[in-house]
């Protein structure tokens, strides 16, 4: 899919991951409606994202993923701005041990949401014009990591889920693509935090570090353009794309139906 003239949502879009995908597509093209709940973050960067790309190709909606009500208000407003959705980056997440429900809630039940209203616009089925679904899952959605195990399995999750969704949008003609981006560790906020955020497992904080020394840092601009390849790569379908400094790789699941 060419990304040229094509409308765009993103969510957690106002910092780190979120906001190196939302600009990476103005850069190529596309219309964005940004999603986040820091209003104050989202505000400061449509200011400067409409200086340079002009105030008819960006939107900033205040949304929690947690809430059906305002995912929904948002993707309506969407449609209704720009005339429709074809690309959804569903990046929003957390990384907080000490919370674990509302790591599942955003992590996890959040992504589905996000995909399941950004379907009544985008499927074929319901009068939409197809499009691809990006999920940010993560290394911890392929292998674990052993002190944040909650949000190990909210990425496998998300992992799952973008496999099974492909899988189904292929069968039942939706005319959408679903993958899933799996990077490494990045250099955002929410790495800088993890050593707070491990709550029974701070003891096993120096995991981090370790796989840290062994892996790399990658920057958000490195995953945001992992996303246009998603994005534009018309046979990617059901994929896992794992990302590390020192290169990238579709992982290959083992198959367990005879």
């Amino acid at each position: 899919m060419a990304v040229e003239g094509k409308v765009a949502v993103v969510t957690g879009a106002a910092m780190g991951i979120g906001r190196a995908m939302t600009e990476i597509l103005l850069k190529n093209g596309a219309k964005v409606a940004l999603l986040d709940v820091n209003e104050t973050a989202g505000k400061s960067l449509i200011e400067a994202l409409n200086k340079q790309y002009g105030r008819e190709r960006t939107l900033f909606l205040n949304c929690n993923v947690e809430s059906e009500e305002q995912v929904k208000a948002a993707f309506q407003t969407t449609a209704e701005t720009f005339g429709g959705i074809d690309i959804v980056c569903n990046n929003a997440g957390i990384l907080d041990e000490t919370t674990w429900e509302k790591t599942v809630s955003i992590n996890l039940m959040g992504v589905i949401r996000v995909a399941y209203l950004a379907m009544e616009h985008m499927s074929k089925l319901s009068g939409g014009r197809g499009g691809v679904i990006v999920n940010t899952a993560s290394l911890a959605g392929i292998g674990p990591l052993p002190n944040c195990p909650v949000y190990t399995a909210t990425k496998h999750g998300v992992v799952g889920f973008t496999r099974a969704m492909g899988a189904a949008s292929t069968a039942s003609g939706y005319g959408i693509r679903f993958n899933v981006l799996c990077p490494g560790f990045v250099q955002t906020d929410l790495f800088s935090a993890i050593p707070f955020k491990l709550g029974r497992f701070s003891h096993l904080v120096d995991v981090s570090q370790q796989l840290v020394d062994k892996l790399g840092i990658l920057t958000v601009s490195e995953i945001a353009e992992s996303l246009l390849e998603l994005v534009t790569d018309e046979t990617k379908n059901g994929e896992a794309y794992v990302v590390f400094p020192k290169g990238k790789q579709y992982v290959t699941f083992p198959s367990v139906i005879p």
